[in-house]
This record gives C-alpha cells, structure tokens and sequence, in this order.
C-alpha cells in the first residue's frame, strides 16, 4: 500500500484563521453581564451564577478571571475609570481664559457634561444607574470604589467651588456638590419625565443632549444665588 504524501492542492487547504478571529472574549462577556445585573437589582440581589448566565460561561470561569463577587463589583467601577478621569480633565479647563463671572458657569458644565455624555449610551446608561445604586444603598460592598473613585473627584470639585466663589466655607461647598449631584443623577436615572410631560420629553438617553443646557442653567442659578445669600 503506498500512502501519498503530497499536500493537497492549495484551493482545497483549510484557510489558516487570524489569531483571535470570532473567538469570544470572555471577560470582557463577564464584565459586561456583571455590569448589567449589578444595575438593575443592585449587589446583593445578583449571584454568580446570575452572571455566569447572563455572560454565558462556565460558573468557575467567572472566579477564575475576577476572584470573589465583591471583586468583580469593585472590578465594574475600575474598568470605567476614564469617565472618572475625563471629569478630573473637564475640571481643569474651567480655569483657563475665564473672567470671574464665567468661572461657575463652567465649573457646573463640566460638572455636568461627561456624566450626560457617558449616559446617552445604552452601555453608558446603566453605568450611571449602577453609580446612582453606589450612591444610595451605601452598603460596605460599595465603600472601596466610593472612597478609591468618587470622592477624590468630590473633593476636587468642592475645591474648585471654594475658588470659583471667595469666602465660600467648606461645609457650603460640600453642599452644592451633594445638590447638584442629587439633582443630577435623578435626571439621568429617573424616567417619568416623559408622562409627566405629557410627551413633550422623550424618555431614555435621546434627552440628555436636549437637556444638558436646561440642566447646567438651573443648578449655575441655584447655586449661585444660595451662595450670595450666604
């Protein structure tokens, strides 16, 4: 018996498949079914094996690339630092070219503005419902991204209400941060303003963009003329 070794002509060789091509990305899968869950029904309302599901993999698969559950909640808020990062950025452009008069204005604008930006996406969107979570339940799970996260950028921006208004005291700052805060995440997360308007406000992350100006308006007049009757 003779076995014939030549190859096979070269239209009927299988074609070599680019590194990675169609594989999935596992973690990223996991990351992003993490992130969805941890949204809706808050930490303690997911399990891994929710996550698991959601993402489609093997339940030990999911320990194996993030560790316990609370490491990949904590895991959730890292991966989405460079919102954090484009606040911190937005902040230092306030100054620049600036009267005195303009300062608050902008200070609210970039207050503002990235965290809109972030919500009018679908992904972006339940980002900022899971920060509005962080920020409500305050259980121990959400201390770590708070403290490592959030308030570092509290503290630049209360800093920088101190500045934009002379004799501000520091307590009155931590105020129209917590306020401005408040009233901000309640719009993004809240989605009654359609009905309430009677149709006049489109629901979902379409309204963002039309909002933006109405929103940075209010909370500059709020705060601007609660800090002059100080």
């Amino acid at each position: 018996m003779v076995i014939d070794t030549k190859s096979p002509p070269r239209s009927k060789r299988a074609r070599p498949r680019p590194v990675n091509e169609e594989m999935p990305d596992r973690r990223r899968d996991i990351m992003h079914a993490a992130e969805r869950l941890f949204s809706r029904h808050g930490y303690h309302g997911v399990s891994i094996r929710n996550i698991a599901d959601e993402a489609g993999v093997p339940l030990a698969l999911v320990g194996y690339y993030y560790g316990p559950k609370l490491s990949l909640y904590e895991e959730v808020f890292r991966q989405r630092a460079g919102y954090i990062q484009e606040r911190l950025a937005a902040l230092d452009t306030v100054w620049t070219g600036a009267s005195q008069g303009e300062v608050l204005e902008r200070l609210v604008r970039a207050f503002v503005t990235p965290a809109l930006k972030v919500a009018s996406t679908p992904d972006g969107y339940q980002f900022m419902r899971l920060i509005a979570r962080n920020l409500t339940e305050q259980g121990e799970e959400n201390a770590r991204p708070v403290q490592e996260l959030f308030d570092p950028v509290a503290r630049a921006y209360i800093d920088a209400f101190m500045k934009a208004i002379p004799g501000l005291a520091r307590k009155q700052a931590v105020w129209c941060y917590q306020f401005a805060l408040g009233a901000l995440m309640h719009h993004i997360t809240d989605n009654r303003a359609e009905r309430l308007s009677q149709g006049e406000v489109s629901a979902g992350n379409t309204q963002f963009d039309a909002s933006c100006d109405f929103l940075c308006r209010f909370l500059w007049a709020g705060i601007h003329h609660a800090c002059q009757a100080r």
